[in-house]
């Protein structure tokens, strides 16, 4: 008898007027046609223990294998403090780990580049949610003797000429605007800061670059090193981002004017950018048509540092 869904008269008992049939009545099989997308039963598939020993001792030892390439390999590519405090060591620099590393940060920096929107905006604040915002001058903080000279100057302008703007050409020519925006460090922390300054953009159309440049190179020649020497602080910027309606030159914190902590009397402020394209004290900007050096992507780190 078929054991597949059937109907079976076995259990059919006649009435007692009822002639039972001569005949054998055979049981009827009806297949249950399966659906196109209808769940299907898998298959059973028994190992033997001994196949299946076999099989998990080699698999144990593939991963192991794989796992020590791995950690062979990632350490290849630690950082040489790293590995020395980890117990190795053998000195692994060499041009090809520094080839793909930076070739690794690239593709990244390229990915974020093509993701990025104009129209993005980071979040804002009110003033309840301000927090602490501490002095982290790369090296040492400069004496304030510097301000009473100081001035910006623009190179790379439409009208070939490089031009000079104190503070108060920039504060009366311009108008104001204040934001609260968090400030994110490379260091792994952040703060909501409140400041006030020109559109960088509102520069940009007061004073239009050279036609055929993308870049502007914000730099500071008074920064310092740790130890007081001068050690002029260089970071590039593109012109869509400088163009960014929450791109400032800050002039003001926490509504008084800049203080030499944060890099009075005039500095940049990239909110999408992390805090050390937020260069302090700002002596000259350059406009340029290919990308200029980079103060820290000449020193390992990322030229994009977009958050």
């Amino acid at each position: 008898m078929n054991n597949k869904a059937k109907i079976d008269c076995a259990n059919h008992e006649p009435r007692n007027d009822e002639a039972v049939p001569s005949v054998a009545v055979d049981s009827v099989s009806a297949e249950k046609r399966q659906g196109l997308f209808e769940e299907r039963p898998l298959p059973l598939d028994e190992i033997a223990p001994r196949v299946l020993r076999y099989r998990s001792r080699r698999d144990f030892l593939l991963f192991g294998a794989g796992a020590i390439a791995a950690l062979a390999g990632g350490g290849f590519l630690l950082p040489q403090d790293t590995l020395r405090r980890i117990g190795v060591r053998r000195t692994v620099n060499s041009p090809a780990k520094d080839w793909f590393l930076n070739r690794a940060l690239r593709i990244d920096d390229d990915v974020a580049e093509a993701l990025y929107s104009g129209n993005r905006r980071v979040p804002t604040y009110t003033k309840s949610q301000i927090t602490p915002l501490k002095n982290n001058y790369n090296g040492a903080t400069p004496d304030p003797g510097y301000i009473s000279g100081w001035n910006l100057t623009i190179d790379g302008l439409d009208s070939g000429l490089s031009i000079s703007l104190d503070i108060r050409n920039l504060m009366t020519r311009f108008s104001v605007h204040e934001q609260i925006t968090r400030l994110v460090c490379v260091e792994g922390w952040s703060v909501i800061a409140w400041w006030a300054g020109l559109r960088f953009d509102d520069l940009l159309r007061a004073y239009p670059p050279m036609s055929q440049a993308k870049w502007a190179r914000v730099e500071s020649s008074v920064n310092l090193d740790e130890s007081g020497n001068p050690d002029p602080y260089f970071m590039s910027i593109d012109l869509a981002t400088a163009r960014h309606p929450q791109t400032l030159l800050a002039t003001h914190f926490n509504g008084q004017p800049l203080t030499v902590d944060h890099g009075a009397p005039l500095r940049l402020l990239v909110p999408v950018k992390l805090g050390l394209k937020n260069v302090k004290a700002i002596t000259k900007i350059t406009y340029s048509a290919d990308e200029p050096r980079d103060y820290w992507a000449e020193r390992g780190y990322s030229r994009y540092d977009g958050i």
